[in-house]
């Protein structure tokens, strides 16, 4: 690594990333020519989706009349969401059988109809799904062309077979999430490509770090933007790998609202097959995690003799707020200082203040608290009896022990609290793409293949080079509940940037 820097979080994620970016440019010796891509990992799309903000108003198209009528979209989200993104939903005849037969034929002029009503509704975005359209996309592409014909070229539109995978419900639901936070990707884009240009770095790529690990190109994440949904994570557990080379652990990530725990399998994280995000169900890529609301921010309480610790976090407060820095809330951070376990380069921060104002008893109590948290967590995410190699990364990570209940070994690499931007910096181009078949009807070695091909494909328009292209994962499961020989075949694809 050549140089690395560390900026305090900024209430604006845009000008946080500028300023880290400014300040290694100013601290390396490379020629900013010499620069050929900007990775980053991002939080906008889940802030925007948290805070409800900036999220556009969307269209949603169901192809799957009349089977699917008695779950109508969008039914079991948080109200205010549903409200954000405008509550405008159609079921429209449609969709396929497992097999990829019609369960009914599209009517055209149904479709016509819901997009003039689209348009007189001023929707931002379209989100189309149908039923099994992983299987069978034929429908949804019809449907997106008419959508076009109506509302024109300018109105962004999501497939659901291009965003989940099986499940009609959570790949409808993320498709309409990707829908909705397009405008915001947008923005972040045409603000962080500015920055560049005002850094004297025009000519260098723009990639952006994905759920799954990998990275994609600018060009592909405007139209994925859910992609990077909770990327930050998967940077922090790829970066454990990069900064140690083991292949296989739990990697606890530290920052200052919480500590994200989640597994290392093959070098990648491994990946969960359901995931809540902003309060609404989805099955896209993303990482098996397990959050604790305990970190370097995390407020201390003390009521009747019981100490507790978090969820509530002073966050970036922390060095106006923290006692070791002269402030009156009583933090994680200065409980681990207090207890003499951490050390922060910070000659603001005066470890003595805290442990003169904090009694003893205190420390030890909401010590031993948070270190019983962090193993309750690290259980969780273990998929086997005996104990495991735990990684530590994140700006927050000394502050835990170096020996921990379940753990084999404890390891805090050289540079961990850089771990995320490392992992977003050297991570490969990559693309997932999961298809459902029925070995009825396709043999299996045609239908792998077929995957393989259409994952390569999506690898090359995330920015992949070709000729670089390696299949790392196929996994092949059979599909419970229908009968006949139903499978559903995951592939995914990596390979280096097309610089």
């Amino acid at each position: 690594m050549v140089v690395a820097d560390k900026i305090r979080t900024t209430p604006d994620v845009t000008s946080g990333i500028v300023s880290a970016l400014k300040s290694v440019l100013e601290k390396s010796t490379i020629s900013k020519d010499d620069v050929v891509a900007v990775m980053f990992g991002t939080t906008h799309i889940i802030n925007a989706l948290v805070q409800r903000k900036g999220l556009y108003k969307v269209g949603v198209l169901r192809l799957g009349k009349p089977a699917t009528e008695a779950i109508e979209p969008m039914l079991d989200w948080p109200n205010d969401l549903r409200i954000a993104v405008g509550n405008l939903k159609y079921i429209a005849k449609g969709g396929h059988e497992y097999t990829g037969e019609e369960i009914s034929r599209i009517i055209p002029d149904e479709l016509r109809k819901i997009a003039e009503a689209f348009k007189n509704l001023s929707v931002n975005a379209i989100a189309i799904s149908s039923v099994f359209s992983i299987v069978n996309p034929s429908h949804e592409i019809e449907a997106a062309n008419i959508m076009r014909d109506v509302l024109g070229e300018s109105i962004p539109i999501t497939l659901s077979h291009e965003i989940g995978t099986v499940g009609l419900l959570e790949r409808e639901n993320a498709t309409i999430l990707n829908a909705a936070t397009i405008g915001v990707m947008r923005k972040a884009i045409k603000a962080l490509r500015k920055s560049l240009e005002d850094l004297g770095l025009s000519h260098a790529k723009m990639f952006f770090a994905q759920n799954d690990g990998t990275t994609a190109s600018a060009e592909y994440i405007e139209k994925y933007p859910i992609f990077t949904v909770v990327a930050p994570i998967s940077n922090s557990i790829r970066g454990a790998y990069v900064l140690t080379g083991i292949t296989d652990a739990i990697v606890v990530d530290t920052g200052g609202t919480t500590s994200n725990i989640g597994a290392l399998t093959k070098g990648y994280p491994r990946e969960s097959l359901e995931v809540e995000i902003a309060g609404v169900r989805t099955n896209i890529r993303a990482p098996d995690v397990s959050a604790i609301g305990i970190a370097g921010g995390s407020v201390v309480r003390v009521s009747n003799g019981e100490v507790t610790v978090g969820p509530e976090s002073v966050g970036y407060e922390l060095i106006f707020k923290g006692i070791a820095w002269g402030g009156g809330t009583i933090t994680a951070t200065d409980i681990a200082l207090a207890k003499g376990v951490m050390f922060i380069d910070d000659p603001k921060c005066d470890p003595d203040i805290a442990r003169k104002k904090i009694p003893k008893e205190i420390v030890e109590k909401a010590y031993e608290h948070m270190v019983s948290k962090l193993e309750d967590g690290i259980d969780k995410i273990k998929t086997k009896a005996e104990p495991e190699t735990i990684i530590l990364v994140g700006g927050g990570s000394t502050m835990w022990p170096k020996v921990l209940k379940g753990a084999k070994e404890v390891i805090r690499p050289k540079y961990a609290q850089y771990a995320n931007a490392i992992g977003a910096a050297t991570a490969l181009v990559g693309a997932t793409v999961e298809k459902a078949f029925s070995y009825e009807t396709i043999d299996r070695n045609t239908a792998i293949n077929e995957t393989i091909k259409e994952a390569k494909s999506k690898a090359v328009e995330a920015g992949a080079d070709p000729v670089t292209l390696d299949v790392a994962e196929v996994e092949e499961v059979a599909m419970p509940y229908l009968p006949g020989t139903a499978v559903k075949i995951r592939v995914k694809v990596v390979g280096k940037l097309k610089l």
